[in-house]
């Protein structure tokens, strides 16, 4: 247990660099943007994770459950299987998406190019995936610290030197913002290529058995088909999401360039701010994947009960005092930081949202990690379900618009929280004041 919370202390303390860091990105993106440029770069950057996503393929958390799970000796056969199942994975969706991308009409607004910088990525993003999901399986945070906190200094570097010394229009300076982000991508990958190459060397002077490509296959696909297909839902909601509240907002009588402001200051300004303390959610779900699976694995429910009350504890404990503080100070910050205090109201409003969240995102890895990633996935359609039938429904009326696109935000994160902790209490032994149950699920 204390290597679980020294773990997860590493990556919260790098995590919170980072989101400093980010949030600095956020502010130069915003003032050299402006709102409508945000809005563009905010609406389009669903779809460049949803293209990110497939070429990862959820291999980190595949491949950290595999090495947490299975005995050492099996490491050497099961990262030689999965590159070659990379290389071939790669080389499919390479053409597939040249195939595509050129027909995918959310690009036509956007600089021609930026299809083929996308393109290009997926290579990266695919090879990285192997290297980061075998550190997180030997929980050796460190070097996943140094990737998270690395990747958004690179990119703030970039930005800040191409917006000082050159001039854009606003469509090149959107992508312009792209660019920095998959390139500060590519220098971290750099670094964990070298570090991976260090430790598969030693992988193999170890003792090792060998293992057969349809046995690593189906013990990966096992986790990374479920999770993937959870993964694309969720990106595929957050792609149609901005079009569904323009749509909503246009029925209600906004104009477009209005309507897409709205949704910069929303998605641009509120979620950056609000989603800030979300570092130490995230540092859990890193760290809760590999250490869940190994203890559901050695039928380890006392474990598995602690672990989920501690997480609770510290989540309520920076959780609560930051979204009170985020409903206060809701003006000043908005307008201190990202001089637009009109984005201040859907601050407010969305406390029940970003809070829950906090706690919603440690509950996934709980629900991977305890092999109920299909039921993660219909949890996942039935709160989008909710949230954009409410969405549409109130943001089209002419008396609620913005405020009905929140009140629809929040009761989809209401619904997905009480789905993932009824289901994870039930599973692990706990009653829903997180009391154990003697008799274990």
């Amino acid at each position: 247990m204390n290597t679980f919370f020294k773990g997860t202390l590493l990556l919260a303390v790098a995590a919170f660099a980072g989101e400093c860091i980010e949030f600095l990105v956020n502010m130069v993106l915003a003032r050299e943007l402006g709102e409508n440029g945000l809005g563009m770069y905010m609406s389009i950057l669903p779809t460049i994770f949803l293209v990110v996503l497939l070429a990862s393929f959820e291999l980190p958390i595949s491949i950290s459950k595999f090495i947490a799970e299975k005995d050492k000796k099996y490491h050497q056969s099961m990262l030689n299987h999965v590159i070659k199942l990379t290389v071939i994975f790669t080389a499919v969706l390479m053409p597939l998406a040249m195939l595509i991308m050129p027909f995918l009409t959310v690009f036509d607004q956007y600089h021609p190019y930026l299809r083929w910088v996308v393109i290009a990525f997926i290579p990266i993003v695919s090879f990285s995936s192997i290297t980061r999901g075998f550190f997180m399986g030997k929980n050796q945070m460190g070097k996943i610290a140094t990737y998270n906190f690395l990747r958004k200094l690179v990119q703030l570097l970039f930005l800040v030197f191409l917006y000082q010394f050159f001039q854009f229009d606003t469509k090149t300076s959107v992508f312009i913002a792209f660019c920095t982000l998959i390139g500060s991508e590519v220098v971290v990958f750099l670094y964990l290529l070298h570090m991976f190459i260090i430790q598969f060397q030693q992988v193999k002077k170890e003792p090792s058995e060998r293992m057969s490509g349809k046995t690593v296959r189906h013990s990966l696909m096992a986790v990374s088909i479920p999770t993937t297909a959870m993964r694309v839902f969720h990106a595929l909601t957050h792609a149609i999401e901005p079009f569904l509240i323009k749509a909503a907002l246009l029925q209600a009588g906004v104009s477009g360039g209005v309507a897409t402001e709205h949704f910069g200051m929303l998605a641009g300004i509120a979620m950056t701010i609000g989603f800030f303390p979300a570092f130490i959610a995230h540092s859990f779900l890193i760290m809760l994947i590999p250490t869940v699976s190994k203890a559901y694995a050695d039928k380890d429910n006392q474990k598995l009960q602690i672990l989920l009350q501690q997480v609770f504890k510290v989540t309520i404990l920076y959780g609560i005092p930051a979204v009170t503080l985020f409903y206060f100070f809701a003006e000043p910050i908005t307008r201190t930081f990202f001089h637009s205090p009109d984005a201040a109201v859907y601050l407010q409003m969305l406390w029940p949202f970003f809070l829950l969240h906090y706690f919603i995102i440690p509950m996934q890895a709980f629900l991977i990690g305890i092999g109920l990633m299909k039921e993660a996935l219909y949890h996942f359609v039935w709160s989008t379900v909710v949230s954009f039938s409410v969405i549409y429904v109130l943001g089209s009326l002419h008396t609620f618009q913005m405020d009905g696109v929140i009140i629809g935000m929040n009761a989809g994160a209401v619904v997905l929280y009480l789905m993932h902790y009824l289901t994870i209490c039930k599973k692990i032994g706990v009653t829903i004041l997180l009391a154990p149950i003697k008799r274990f699920h």
